[in-house]
């Protein structure tokens, strides 16, 4: 992604190997129903208003991951149900650049107790690799209100996997 456009369809074929790994790992780990779906929704709202993107590659990820929160909500709204475990199998975490299965089932468990927002907080900044200013402009919120969302998710997953680790004894 780090070189010049060429055309929009080249450039959304570049967003999509780039980041779609990222992309979808966000939505299974937020336990989107059929974020497969979801995920090519996100990417043809990319490809239809890329000619008009202005920006780097940073900027293109903050966007790219700002519609996939939003077409996460609006699943969520239309279906009027909250996310469940059952809804979705085990998330996959990603590393920005290839979908990892997630090895260690007890994080697995503390990400599913984790609040809707505490989870997206985590996920956007620490899987998406974006800022808390980002962060907060993807959910809309302050960015006062994000860092305690966050403080609250590691306090939470800390705690979670203290648990895991001591019943493993």
């Amino acid at each position: 992604m780090g070189r010049p456009r060429a055309t929009t369809a080249e450039a959304a074929a570049a967003a999509y190997r780039e980041l779609a790994p990222a992309v979808l790992g966000y939505l299974r780990s937020q336990r989107v129903p059929d974020a497969e779906d979801v995920l090519g929704d996100v990417f043809v709202h990319v490809a239809r208003d890329l000619g008009r993107f202005r920006g780097d590659d940073d900027d293109l990820r903050r966007w790219v991951f700002t519609i996939a929160h939003h077409r996460a909500v609006d699943t969520w709204r239309r279906r009027r149900v909250r996310p469940r475990i059952a809804d979705v199998p085990v998330p996959e975490i990603v590393d920005g650049t290839a979908t990892v299965d997630v090895v260690d089932p007890g994080l697995v468990a503390a990400l599913h107790r984790l609040t809707p927002d505490q989870r997206a907080v985590v996920l956007l900044r620490f899987v998406a690799d974006l800022s808390l200013e980002d962060t907060a402009g993807v959910m809309r919120r302050r960015v006062g209100a994000v860092k305690a969302l966050q403080h609250r998710a590691l306090a939470a997953l800390e705690a979670a996997l203290a648990v895991s680790d001591a019943i493993e004894r």
